[in-house]
């Protein structure tokens, strides 16, 4: 971690003379500095999100394609090599058929992205880089695909799922900085606890049923039980990429974003969750799968 003093070397604070801040001062900076960034992104992220679909798929297809470099740094240890560029070129094509209306055929460019990445890579990692097509690729469809549902129902739905990620990661921290106790999963994540899974997913439930008794004016119930179970799924998805980081000893997947590190740590919560809920909507009315995720057959 850059924080952590290396074996074998001085700290700043015993080398030359030089002070270091105080450990609160530099936990505070961080803390405004993660605060900032989250807000200038939310921000960024609802205006595409309302201005139109085409402007939400101009934003899904830039994150697919930060996430898919630091896909390639995080398992292959490079950036820019021909896998990334066929993992890019496949998540792209597959945001603007979906964007154009043709969700089945960008399905199938994914998957022939994924056949031609995997003939490319040998050993190890192989499996892996196949793997970072479809992470990135399917919660590309299925977000652009939900967005582009009868209005005003596409644009709700994509308001749903940013409510459901962004109400459970923010209640998750609170609840397990201010109360603590038993760690969910130490030896993948070690900073969960028990107390911030059942807070973020109680709070994400409670934010859910009152999206649709003030949003949609009915279904808060239903909502509510829709929240709770995409909110358990944020949290398999947040869990999923600490144990990727950890496998290849990893902080962050970039430091792109200040206070937060990558794209990828970012979006691990949203990529379950966006499929899931795509999936939902089809399996009720594939032909409105938007209006389906929110009101039911």
């Amino acid at each position: 971690m850059a924080n952590e003093t290396e074996p074998g070397r001085a700290s700043p604070a015993t080398d030359g003379g030089a002070t270091s801040a105080p450990p609160g001062a530099s936990k505070s900076r961080e803390l405004t500095s993660r605060i900032l960034s989250g807000l200038v992104l939310a921000a960024l992220a609802l205006t595409l999100t309302w201005h139109s679909v085409a402007s939400f798929a101009v934003l899904v297809g830039i994150v697919g394609l930060v996430m898919s470099w630091e896909w390639a740094r995080v398992v292959r240890g490079t950036g820019l090599d021909v896998a990334f560029w066929l993992q890019a070129a496949s998540v792209v094509g597959a945001v603007a058929l979906t964007a154009a209306g043709y969700g089945v055929m960008a399905a199938v460019v994914v998957a022939l992205g994924a056949i031609v990445v995997l003939t490319i890579r040998a050993g190890a990692d192989a499996r892996l880089s196949v793997l970072g097509v479809a992470y990135v690729g399917l919660p590309a469809i299925a977000l652009v695909w939900l967005r582009t549902g009868i209005p005003p129902n596409g644009l709700q739905a994509i308001l749903f799922v940013f409510l459901v990620v962004w109400t459970t990661d923010i209640a998750a921290f609170a609840f397990g900085r201010g109360i603590g106790g038993p760690k969910l999963w130490p030896a993948v994540s070690p900073g969960k606890t028990w107390s911030g899974l059942i807070g973020g997913v109680g709070t994400a439930a409670a934010a859910g049923a009152a999206f649709g008794a003030q949003v949609l004016g009915t279904g808060a119930l239903r909502l509510g039980l829709v929240a709770l179970v995409l909110a358990l799924i944020a949290q398999a998805g947040d869990l999923a990429e600490s144990a990727l980081k950890r496998r290849f000893k990893v902080k962050d997947s970039s430091g792109l974003i200040p206070g937060h590190g990558g794209f990828m740590d970012r979006m691990d919560s949203i990529v379950p969750v966006a499929v899931v809920a795509a999936l939902l909507g089809l399996v009720i009315n594939g032909q409105e799968p938007a209006r389906a995720l929110l009101l039911g057959p």
